[in-house]
């Protein structure tokens, strides 16, 4: 360990060696948190790990508890975002795979700062439980297709302890570290094929394309190096995703999407584009678009939802399951324009401080809370008309909320609309 952390500082790359090492002395305490730092710190301010290196360092994290292997009659297939406002894509996508015979066992994490979390989500249902273990996920996976988890202590154990440390000594936003961080809980699930979704715009982690290009091709290149198929799209972060920001307000849109009735289309076309590439990586051509039109995927999702411990009747129930806030507030124009900006990062503040995010691990959240019907770039408003509507425990914290609205978004004559999928990689 010492040697590495020599090489570091003088600027030279760990041997891929010195890297398996590292990780396994983060998994079995060998390594203290002095010496993770050290590293992190190093990696930072040195030259990084190079490809090779990142490669070296995602393999040995993955493989630093346990990798799981699967007996199944389709492929093994996975998404992964990286994180923006209003995103429930994977809550539509896993049934849609699901569906047409892959299997999905995605292990997702919470909501942290401005982005919501995909087990937040979920938890959102009543009953259903994410904290499965390993038996009970391969049970669900075999048996709907889908389960979307919690990471079990035994997965990518390294990643836990450095990621800890990362966070505490300010080295979270290295490309090599976020990279190895990403990718060693996915190829521990044991995967035939990866897609991922690399955000970009006001909502995004990577606001600047140039910075998602970058991360795109340094997850793609470490995922396919580890032995993992892997492509990635850069899609748009300019506005939420779905019209909705918020627990159960984003799962009432996937349910609008599952079960067709809804009229906003970039989330049903960002999920369909990302399992397209998906198919293509597993070697499977099948029609995910007729999924959602004859309600297989409202089935695979159904049928997740029960065997994870939420009600049977979810499907035909949803609007009756869900909690709902007590205050509702519509957000009204206070002047013409066109809406030409949207700060998502803003969005997504707000809704943490109306208690549906945390600012802190282990923060409780609220799963009522949060916005809904939130307007479109490009869309003509007059004064009195709705921008969006605030779902708020109490008339204080709604009109909190109302203001951090109408302060996040632009009324002028300005740019159009990102592309929703700007590049594959």
């Amino acid at each position: 360990m010492k040697q590495l952390l020599v090489d570091l500082r003088a600027g030279r790359v760990p041997s891929a060696d010195a890297l398996r090492a590292f990780a396994a002395g983060l998994a079995d305490g060998s390594v203290s948190d002095a010496q993770a730092g050290a590293f992190a710190m190093g990696v930072c301010r040195g030259p990084g790990l190079g490809e090779a290196g990142r490669v070296a360092l995602t393999d040995a994290m993955a493989r630093s508890g346990d990798v799981l292997s699967w007996d199944l009659d389709g492929p093994v297939v996975d998404k992964h975002s990286t994180g923006g406002v209003g995103d429930p894509v994977s809550l539509v996508l896993a049934p849609m795979l699901a569906a047409v015979g892959c299997y999905v066992p995605m292990i997702s994490g919470r909501g942290l700062g401005h982005t919501g979390g995909t087990l937040d989500k979920l938890e959102a249902i009543p009953g259903l439980s994410v904290e499965l273990d390993e038996t009970r996920v391969r049970s669900v996976v075999a048996e709907c297709g889908a389960a979307i988890v919690a990471a079990s202590d035994r997965i990518a154990p390294a990643d836990r302890r450095l990621y800890a440390v990362r966070d505490a000594t300010a080295t979270v936003d290295q490309m090599d570290l976020i990279t190895a961080s990403i990718l060693s809980k996915k190829l521990a699930a044991g995967l035939d094929a990866l897609v991922l979704d690399v955000k970009t715009g006001a909502g995004a982690f990577m606001v600047d394309p140039d910075d998602a290009r970058s991360l795109a091709q340094a997850l793609v290149r470490a995922a396919n190096g580890a032995g993992c198929r892997t492509a990635a799209l850069i899609t748009a972060m300019d506005q939420p995703l779905a019209p909705a920001c918020g627990n159960a307000l984003e799962i009432i849109a996937v349910m609008e999407v599952l079960t067709g009735v809804s009229a906003d289309k970039r989330l049903h076309d960002v999920a369909l584009a990302l399992g397209e590439v998906v198919l293509e990586l597993a070697g499977m051509d099948a029609d995910l678009a007729a999924t959602l039109a004859d309600g297989r995927a409202a089935e695979r999702f159904g049928a997740m939802v029960a065997a994870m411990g939420g009600p049977s009747d979810f499907v035909d129930r949803w609007a009756d399951r869900l909690p709902a806030a007590p205050v509702v507030v519509t957000v009204q124009a206070e002047a013409a324009g066109v809406v030409s900006g949207i700060d998502g990062t803003a969005l997504g503040h707000a809704v943490v401080a109306l208690g549906g995010g945390r600012t802190r691990p282990g923060d409780a959240v609220d799963p009522s809370v949060g916005l809904s019907q939130v307007v479109r770039l490009g869309t003509k408003v007059a004064p009195g008309d709705p921008l969006a509507r605030v779902h708020a425990a109490d008339e204080n914290s709604a009109e909190r909320a109302v203001v951090a609205v109408r302060d996040a978004l632009r009324l002028d004559e300005g740019p159009q609309p990102m592309p929703l999928v700007l590049e594959r990689v």
